[in-house]
C-alpha cells in the first residue's frame, strides 16, 4: 500500500482548446518520442489540472505527460486522482525511467514554488488514508477548492463516487479495467498500423466510449450527479477527472470541467494568468531527449551530481 506513495516521499527511490504545435503523428507506443519540433514557447498559468496519468500502466504516454510538464510553468498544479495506478502494480510492478521523471518534475515543480495539491481517485486510493497531510511539498487532500481569478469557488474532486459500479458493484469495475487494459492494447496495435500507412493516432477506446449509447448515458449521469453535489456544498462549478473525456462547459449555471487523461485523450485543464479557462491538448513531443535532474539536485547551482538523459 505504502510502494506508490513513497515515490514521493522518498528522494532515494526517484532518482476553449488548446493544442501543442503540431509535429508528427503521436506515435502508438507509449514510450516512442517523434521528432522534435522547432524551439518551443513556455507556457505559464495561473493553475493546471491533470488527473488518470495511470503512471505504473503502459498505457500512461509518460514521455508527452514529461514534455508538457517541462513547457507549463503555473502557480497551483493540481494532481486530481488516478495518478499512480495502485491497481495495475498490484497486478504487474511496471516503472519504466519515463514515469520516475515524470515524478520527479512534480517534485521540481513543488520545492521551486508551484503549491502541489494531490487529490487521490480510485486506483491510488491507497493515498486517501493521508489526506490532509503534507509529504514534503505535496499536500494530500480528500478534495481541496480553487478559487478563480473572477471569485468563482470549483470544487476539485477525482469523481468516482459519482460511479455507481464503483459504488455498488466493485467487482464489476475491476472487470472493466481488465477489459479496457486489452482495448488499449488492440488500440495500440493498431495504430502502429496506422502509423506504418501514414495515418495519424486514433483512440479506439475513446470512439467506443462516445459512440455506445449505454456509455453515453453512464457519462451523462456522472456529470448530472457532480454538479448536483457541488451545488449542494455550495460551489460554482467542479473540476474532475474518472471518465477520460475532456470538457468544459456549463449546466443549469454552473461549470463543469474535466481535464481529461494522459492515456487516450493526452489533455489538462489550465487557468490562464487572465482567468480563462481551457483544455489543452498535447499530441506532440517538443524536446524529446532532454535531462531530467533529480528534483532535490539543481545543475544550474553548481551541485556536483550530474543530470540523466531520458531515454526516447
Amino acid at each position: 500500500m505504502m510502494r506508490w506513495l513513497q515515490t514521493f516521499a522518498a528522494p532515494s527511490v526517484l532518482a476553449g482548446t488548446v493544442e501543442a504545435p503540431a509535429a508528427a503523428p503521436a506515435p502508438a507506443d507509449s514510450g516512442a518520442a517523434p521528432p522534435p519540433d522547432s524551439s518551443p514557447t513556455p507556457h505559464r498559468y495561473r493553475a493546471i489540472f491533470i488527473s488518470d496519468t495511470h503512471l505504473g500502466t503502459r498505457g500512461c504516454k509518460s514521455l508527452y505527460l514529461l514534455d508538457f510538464l517541462r513547457h507549463s510553468e503555473s502557480e497551483y498544479l493540481y494532481l486530481v486522482g488516478d495518478i499512480i495506478d495502485g491497481w495495475a502494480l498490484k497486478k504487474n510492478f511496471y516503472w519504466p525511467q519515463p514515469h520516475n521523471d515524470v515524478v520527479q518534475k512534480v517534485l521540481r515543480k513543488a520545492r521551486k514554488g508551484t503549491r502541489v495539491v494531490y487529490v487521490p481517485g480510485n486506483h491510488d486510493e491507497a493515498g486517501r488514508q493521508f489526506a490532509g497531510l503534507n509529504f514534503g511539498d505535496i499536500e494530500i487532500r480528500e478534495d481541496a477548492v480553487h478559487r478563480l481569478i473572477d471569485g468563482r469557488r470549483l470544487w476539485v474532486v477525482h469523481g468516482d463516487f459519482a460511479d455507481g459500479v464503483m459504488l455498488h458493484a466493485r467487482w464489476l469495475a475491476y472487470v472493466g479495467d481488465t477489459l479496457y487494459e486489452a482495448i488499449l492494447w488492440l488500440n495500440h496495435h493498431y495504430n502502429r498500423l496506422r502509423v506504418r500507412l501514414g495515418f495519424g493516432y486514433w483512440s479506439l477506446s475513446q470512439y467506443l466510449k462516445h459512440s455506445v449509447k449505454n456509455a453515453v448515458s453512464f457519462i451523462t449521469g456522472f456529470e448530472l450527479l457532480l454538479m448536483r453535489e457541488a451545488r449542494r456544498r455550495g460551489y460554482d462549478g467542479v473540476v474532475c477527472g474518472h471518465i477520460h473525456k475532456a470538457e468544459i462547459r456549463e449546466i443549469d449555471g454552473m461549470l463543469y470541467c474535466n481535464d481529461g487523461d494522459w492515456v487516450e485523450s493526452l489533455t489538462a485543464l489550465v487557468e490562464t494568468c487572465e482567468g480563462e479557462l481551457k483544455i489543452v491538448t498535447w499530441k506532440s513531443i517538443q524536446a524529446p531527449g532532454k535531462f531530467v535532474a533529480r528534483w532535490d539536485v539543481d545543475p544550474e547551482e553548481g551541485a556536483d551530481e550530474p543530470t540523466r538523459e531520458v531515454a526516447a
